[in-house]
C-alpha cells in the first residue's frame, strides 16, 4: 500500500515542506506555532513500526523542526508528542509554547482552534528555517 496523508491531517493543516522522510505540516491554529511531521511510510502507527534507520531519521527531522520553531519564535518550551488517539497514522507534533500562551501550563489539546487569517507568511518563514526545502 502506498503512503497517503490521513484526511483529518489534510483538513486541519497546511503543507510547509518535504524533508527526506517526513511531510511537514502547519496546524491551522494561530494560537500556537505548531508543526506536525508525518513520515511518508505507509501503514505505520507507532514509532517502533519504523525501521531503525527511519526512526533515527525521524528524530533528526523532529530536531530540525524544533530548531526551526526555536529560531522563528524563541519559545519558552518546545513540546514534542506522538499521540495518535484521533489520527492513528504515525505523526509527531512539535509545538512552541510560551508562559503566557492561552493554555499555559496545560496541554494545548481541547482548546478552541483559532484558524490563521493569513498562513503564507508563517509557512514561508518556517520553510526558510527548515533549510528552504
Amino acid at each position: 500500500m502506498s503512503f497517503s496523508l490521513h484526511p483529518k491531517l489534510q483538513k486541519d493543516t497546511f503543507g510547509v515542506t518535504e524533508l527526506p522522510l517526513c511531510t511537514v505540516l502547519l496546524m491551522n491554529n494561530s494560537s500556537f506555532p505548531w508543526l506536525i511531521l508525518v513520515p511518508r511510510v505507509a501503514d505505520k502507527r507507532e514509532l517502533i513500526d519504523l525501521s531503525p534507520d527511519d526512526r533515527h531519521r525521524l528524530l533528526d527531522e523532529v530536531s530540525l523542526a524544533c530548531e526551526a520553531l526555536k529560531t522563528v519564535y524563541t519559545p519558552d518550551k518546545l513540546n514534542v508528542a506522538a499521540l495518535g488517539n484521533q489520527v492513528q497514522q504515525l505523526h509527531v507534533h512539535v509545538i512552541a509554547r510560551f508562559t503566557g500562551d492561552a493554555a499555559w501550563p496545560n496541554p494545548v489539546w481541547g482548546l478552541p482552534s483559532k484558524p490563521y487569517e493569513e498562513s503564507a507568511p508563517v509557512i514561508e518563514r518556517l520553510k526558510r528555517a527548515l533549510g528552504g526545502r
